[in-house]
């Protein structure tokens, strides 16, 4: 059974810094994309950034203006660093697979087929 858990979040001050990690199990994600997406209260969930497979190869969504940096040192493994947070970053933070095993990243949500949980981002002003 896959299962991705998510952590890391928090409550941090605006201005401040957290690294979100998501490491998945039940099978080996080594040719799949992965990315982060969010969820504020009353609002859509809405795609934050993605990876290659390969590590190699990113694409983020333009609210994050250089602030985040998407990783991953494994198969199974992605970070997202967030730094120079803001209050309207405060939302659940989503990881998730690209199950289409497609070349080019995507953002769409309808693709990626498997999801974590989620961990809660909190930014206060």
């Amino acid at each position: 059974q896959v299962q991705l858990v998510e952590s890391g979040g928090g409550l941090v001050q605006a201005g401040g810094s957290l690294r979100l990690s998501c490491v998945a199990s039940g099978r080996t994600f080594s040719r799949y994309a992965m990315g982060w997406f969010r969820q504020a209260p009353g609002k859509e969930r809405e795609f934050v950034a993605a990876i290659r497979w390969s590590g190699v190869g990113t694409d983020y969504a333009d609210f994050v203006q250089g602030r985040f940096t998407i990783s991953r040192d494994n198969a199974n493994t992605v970070y997202l660093q967030m730094n120079s947070l803001k209050p309207e970053d405060t939302a659940v933070y989503y990881c998730a697979v690209d199950s289409t095993g497609g070349v080019i990243l995507t953002r769409r949500r309808s693709e990626y087929g498997y999801w974590g949980q989620g961990t809660q981002v909190t930014v206060s002003s």
